[in-house]
């Protein structure tokens, strides 16, 4: 009999990358640091190229496969999406200004802001623009999966189906023999630059409060999401939160949602979400549901504003909330997108001189924002796999056992 060869899993593989970095980044000289964050910046270099095409085959295909009512579950993927975001955001708010000012010190100011512009430098770098960015690629899947769901078969043949299939097939070949085995390479140079640069242990030794508070919100956001996820589907909400294990740890290393699109549909697959739901809802998800990082940003921006004696009320949270709801979509494929799309609307919450993206407020924002950011966007993939199976139990009950009505 044949031994079997173990064979690690990606949730280790990930814990291993992550003790590794830190421990680059703590013990390790420089020099060889920035071999590492090399390496990984070409590695991500590269994610970024192959990320709208991901995007692009996925969401086309999803859309395209639901034969039946494939407008009515963009339109109910989008509101659930959008509206968790909003409802993200608002509480973080709430929470934010009651519990903070308990423990805000005002000079925690000069010292935070001198670790925002740390980070080791490449030695050198690769140019590989993206044929589309991310948010062209999303129209365009919508288009095409759209047309393609209504019209094949009807007005039109099955010559652009059958190439986009294809196309997804390379891009699934592309994911699972390149981009999924060199995750871990990605995790460890991220978390190597954090530790060398001092960014998390500086701000995290000043604000540890304020980290841990936003670290909780996305926690108790992910609970509540799975728990009205396994009510709707009547789905065990602790199985689905157990599922999405390895998504949440490839999000906290990738700090990209986009990045995570491929665990995440093997957690989708878990939870038992259709193969068109999964692949229609995670990667459109992955674009447009942004509760985890619109809670860092609220929670964040109100730190500031409280250390900074800057007004806040619901009054500038809310608008601020729902444009950035919108302007964010097309943030999600690089590290750090989500507050580098916030900060030219910061002027909403602190003012028109405070909010000025090369001032040092701003730069404060982005300090705090980047160390948690993998908690936020482990945060926003969670919900997306929530989303998605709701959206699986709507499109099983109400529009694929009718399709007369679709």
């Amino acid at each position: 009999m044949d031994k079997k060869k173990f064979k690690l899993g990606l949730l280790p593989k990930l814990i291993i990358a992550i003790i590794i970095g830190i421990l680059f980044g703590q013990f390790l000289p420089e020099w060889f640091c920035r071999i590492v964050v090399t390496a990984s910046k070409i590695f991500s270099t590269f994610l970024s190229f192959v990320i709208p095409l991901m995007i692009l085959a996925y969401v086309t295909m999803g859309i395209a496969n639901l034969k039946n009512g494939a407008g009515k579950l963009l339109l109910i993927t989008v509101i659930i999406a959008y509206g968790s975001t909003l409802l993200a955001g608002s509480a973080s708010y709430f929470v934010a200004h009651n519990l903070f000012p308990s423990f805000m010190s005002p000079d925690a100011l000069e010292q935070i802001a001198a670790t925002a512009e740390n980070s080791l430098e490449t030695y050198f770098s690769l140019s590989i623009p993206p044929l589309l960015d991310t948010l062209s690629a999303v129209v365009l899947a919508f288009v095409l999966g759209l047309c393609l769901s209504s019209l094949r078969g009807k007005t039109i043949g099955d010559t652009l189906y059958n190439g986009v299939s294809d196309f997804s097939g390379i891009i699934d070949k592309v994911l699972h023999s390149v981009i999924i085995p060199l995750l871990p390479l990605y995790i460890c140079g991220t978390f190597t630059d954090m530790t060398k640069s001092g960014k998390t242990f500086a701000i995290l030794g000043i604000l540890w409060k304020v980290f841990l508070v936003v670290i909780i919100m996305h926690l108790i956001c992910i609970v509540i999401q799975f728990t009205i996820a396994g009510a709707v589907s009547k789905k065990n909400p602790f199985t689905l939160i157990k599922n999405q294990i390895p998504g949440y740890a490839t999000a906290l290393g990738t700090q990209s949602s986009a990045a995570t699109i491929p665990v995440n549909l093997q957690c989708a697959e878990a939870d038992g979400v259709s193969e068109e739901i999964r692949n229609f809802v995670v990667p459109l998800c992955a674009n447009i549901h942004m509760a985890g990082s619109m809670i860092t940003i609220t929670a964040c921006a109100t730190a500031v504003c409280l250390m900074n004696q800057i007004p806040i009320s619901i009054a500038t949270v809310v608008p601020f909330v729902m444009t950035l709801g919108i302007a964010m979509i097309a943030s999600p494929g690089a590290p750090g997108g989500s507050i580098m799309t916030a900060l030219p609307f910061l002027y909403m919450i602190f003012g028109a001189e405070a909010g000025d993206p090369s001032g040092p407020i701003c730069a404060i924002m982005v300090a705090l924002y980047i160390t948690q950011d993998s908690f936020g966007t482990a945060c926003n993939v969670s919900g997306d796999n929530a989303i998605g199976v709701i959206v699986d139990t709507i499109y099983q009950k109400f529009i694929n056992k009718n399709p007369a009505k679709s």
